[in-house]
């Protein structure tokens, strides 16, 4: 059962389960912090394909079957999946589907399209409109170069302060019943644009949303930051992940309004500490 909580967010009563899950990544993230929790890192960004359209399809075929096999199901017993990526037409996550073989319902949310496909899942799970949903998403840092920025052929050089997109893919089963974390609630963010322009500043686009919308969570459940062990964003950066801390924490602040030009505030301060530091940088090299 799911009930309307508050504005924006549904309560899930009966809090799907989640069966398994599936991750799937290039070389660059199979080297960071998180390179043990992953089931697949490739050697190759490419994956044996000859396109990069083609080698994040490949990622996320990848992660999906792992997350079938976790849970020992396979496709036909799968009700829907439901996915996206960040390109047009959702074009990796719409061959995938045609590889699963699931009814698909595809999903456009940018970086939010895991959590946004994680939510539809637990709705339809928790009103009994399916009884297995695979959730997933996938993105290639060269195909997001080429369709947000410029190809990564060209070489062009970056600002300090810009993100990287990651190459890789993820899945999750959603099923009323099992052993795995529960998924008790969801809130639906809205669109908030602050006229941030610059393509390699994704995080400072993003953050004004990602406050919104956990600010909006707390409202109509109840509750504050210190209800929960820990708080995960994806693609704001360290930097915009930080400025985003305080307007989150003074969110019974009566002016929601003031919290957004505090983070817009704190945002520039870091640009500019960005730049700084990139000068010293510079200045502090040896001539060639």
């Amino acid at each position: 059962m799911t009930i309307l909580k508050g504005h924006q967010s549904w309560l899930f009563r009966d809090k799907p389960a989640l069966l398994s899950s599936g991750t799937v990544v290039g070389p660059f993230e199979g080297r960071g912090p998180l390179g043990r929790d992953f089931d697949i890192v490739h050697d190759d960004s490419l994956v044996g394909q000859d396109s990069w359209e083609k080698a994040e399809r490949t990622y996320l075929e990848e992660a999906a079957k792992i997350a079938l096999q976790k849970a020992g199901m396979t496709q036909d017993q799968i009700s829907f999946y439901i996915g996206g990526d960040l390109m047009n037409q959702i074009t990796s996550s719409s061959y995938a589907a045609r590889t699963l073989a699931m009814p698909y319902i595809g999903m456009f949310g940018a970086c939010s399209t895991s959590m946004e496909s994680l939510a539809i899942a637990s709705y339809l799970i928790s009103t009994g409109g399916a009884k297995h949903v695979l959730a997933g998403t996938c993105s290639h840092n060269s195909t997001a170069e080429k369709q947000f920025r410029y190809p990564t052929e060209y070489g062009s050089q970056k600002p300090p302060y810009a993100q990287y997109t990651v190459t890789g893919a993820g899945a999750v089963l959603v099923a009323s019943e099992g052993d795995g974390p529960r998924v008790a609630a969801a809130t639906i963010g809205r669109v908030v644009d602050m006229g941030i322009t610059d393509p390699f500043n994704m995080g400072a686009a993003m953050a004004p949303a990602a406050v919104d919308t956990i600010v909006s969570h707390f409202r109509d459940l109840g509750v504050g930051p210190d209800h929960y062990d820990l708080i995960v964003t994806g693609g704001l950066g360290e930097g915009r992940a930080r400025a985003c801390q305080r307007p989150v924490r003074q969110a019974s602040h009566p002016d929601a309004q003031d919290a957004f030009s505090r983070l817009r505030h704190d945002d520039l301060r870091l640009r500019q500490a960005d730049g700084a530091g990139r000068r010293q940088r510079l200045a502090a090299a040896p001539p060639s």
